[in-house]
């Protein structure tokens, strides 16, 4: 956005400006790689949350992932494999689309991976699931079909698509935070203020003051805000929890630290495992379930794969001020296709699909306009690998802060909707509200893709649909039916 940029010198004398144009795009060399670090430290939690996730979980046969009961082995190989594979798919964003992207595990996914899918089959055969889920993407996008979905979409609802995203990251934000939690007595609201609506712990109040110190450098338009806030709370975490010992967050202890307790460790360097390289059977997964049910799985996982990074690519595009007149990011086919790569190149390293990540948005926020950013958060990535005690140090409450910010950038772009016309801003409303209340971007979008067919179709004007909304449209349709369907057709 214009109001992110600063009268800096331009980097036009540097070497990688006229690679990855800096200077055109109203950047500088400084703005990228603040941008680089913000995005990662807005995202590192996945090295730790992701092990969690993948390697405590048992597959069909009773195993851990890479075979065993060991969940301390599995997990240390979960990590740094996660790390790998984050690291080199971010650059190749950065090189081959120069879009400020960067992407790793995809959440919910890989927790769909873990308990709905491994558990059925072995988890070799569930990665080769992944794998052939991310061909298939691929095959779409060298062939155009993805991209000339993406442009078929309504201007108006790829602009709603951005705030809705940003108010699904501003919900991540506040919620990973602590600030908004589930109430623990059951019959209440879905979500409360704090535990038992009361703000409670030291954690709460690091949020807090971090959120509040970016905000007033932000509109102090002071250089490299974002970053300033995370590393100060992040400093402040940690000595509060020397003095204070403050814990984790668990049912006994309600206003812990959320993820990872920002002690210092015990040690910096680890030696990484690479052993879940190369572990995926790509058509086990037909022979344990059927072809059916194979086939359900993938269509399951192509589909959120599919349109969650539309809706990020866009909503970093606006956030960036890159979109062209019909609301396209630059380079839109080799942003699909690194994605569509990096899909199948999670499952080939067991660590589940990795997708674009909209906590990119911070980075973003921060000025990044160009791929040298994520060139800069996927060395960082490659670098926790050997330091990963360190990337712990960073708790979500002194992360989290950043993306309420950029989340309020990405809801200024609300008022390019039409309210006035039902036919839009309907659509438009349930592809904003769904995203937060479904933790979903696809549900969002989808809800807003079928609603739009109908109304036009309603009101009778169903020539002016593109043809290919209403083949996304109907597939939507399926994937919001996938339960009963897969019931009926297994059964």
């Amino acid at each position: 956005m214009s109001s992110l940029q600063d009268t800096s010198t331009r980097s036009g004398s540097n070497p990688f400006d006229s690679f990855f144009k800096i200077s055109e795009r109203g950047s500088t060399l400084g703005r990228e790689l603040r941008g680089g670090l913000v995005t990662f430290f807005t995202m590192a939690y996945i090295v730790v949350l992701n092990p969690l996730i993948i390697g405590s979980a048992k597959d069909g046969d009773g195993q851990l992932i890479g075979g065993g009961l060991d969940s301390g082995a599995a997990i240390a190989k979960v990590a740094v494999t996660t790390a790998l594979v984050a690291g080199v798919v971010t650059i190749l964003m950065g090189l081959v689309a120069n879009f400020p992207l960067a992407l790793a595990t995809g959440l919910g996914l890989n927790a769909f991976i873990a308990f709905s899918v491994a558990s059925k089959m072995t988890w070799a055969d569930a990665m080769g699931l992944v794998v052939i889920e991310g061909l298939i993407i691929l095959a779409l996008v060298l062939t155009g079909f993805r991209k000339a979905v993406f442009e078929a979409v309504p201007v108006q609802l790829k602009v709603a698509i951005s705030v809705g995203i940003g108010l699904f990251i501003a919900f991540i934000g506040v919620v990973d935070a602590g600030f908004v939690r589930r109430p623990s007595a059951a019959g209440g609201p879905p979500v409360e203020l704090g535990v038992g609506g009361n703000l409670r712990g030291w954690p709460v109040l690091i949020f807090v003051v971090g959120l509040i110190l970016i905000i007033t450098l932000y509109a102090r338009k002071v250089k490299g805000a974002i970053l300033i806030g995370i590393v100060v709370a992040t400093v402040l975490a940690i000595v509060v929890e020397a003095v204070a010992k403050v814990g984790g967050r668990t049912a006994d202890n309600p206003g812990g630290w959320g993820l990872s307790v920002p002690a210092l460790p015990d040690k910096v360097f680890t030696k990484p495992n690479f052993d879940l390289v190369g572990e995926f059977n790509l058509f086990g997964s037909f022979e344990r379930v059927g072809l059916i049910s194979a086939l359900l799985l993938i269509f399951t996982l192509m589909l959120a794969d599919f349109f969650d990074t539309m809706g990020t690519m866009t909503a970093i595009g606006a956030e960036a001020g890159l979109l062209d007149k019909d609301g396209n990011p630059p380079n839109s086919q080799r942003i699909l296709i690194v994605d569509s790569v990096a899909a199948a190149a999670g499952g080939a390293a067991s660590v589940s699909s990795n997708t674009s990540y909209i906590e990119s948005a911070s980075g973003v926020g921060e000025g990044a306009r160009t791929g040298l950013a994520s060139v800069v958060t996927g060395i960082c990535f490659l670098i926790s690998m050997v330091v990963a005690p360190l990337v712990t140090l960073v708790p979500y409450e002194a992360a989290t802060p950043a993306l309420i910010l950029v989340g309020f950038l990405m809801m200024t772009q609300v008022k390019g909707i039409d309210f006035d016309d039902i036919e839009v801003a309907f659509p438009a409303f349930l592809t904003i509200i769904l995203m937060p209340f479904t933790y979903s971007i696809s549900a969002g979008i989808g809800a807003g893709f079928v609603s739009f067919v109908i109304l036009k179709a309603v009101r009778g004007k169903a020539r002016q649909v593109h043809p290919l909304m209403w083949v996304v449209s109907a597939l939507f349709v399926i994937y919001f039916a996938i339960g009963p369907l897969s019931d009926w057709l297994t059964n």
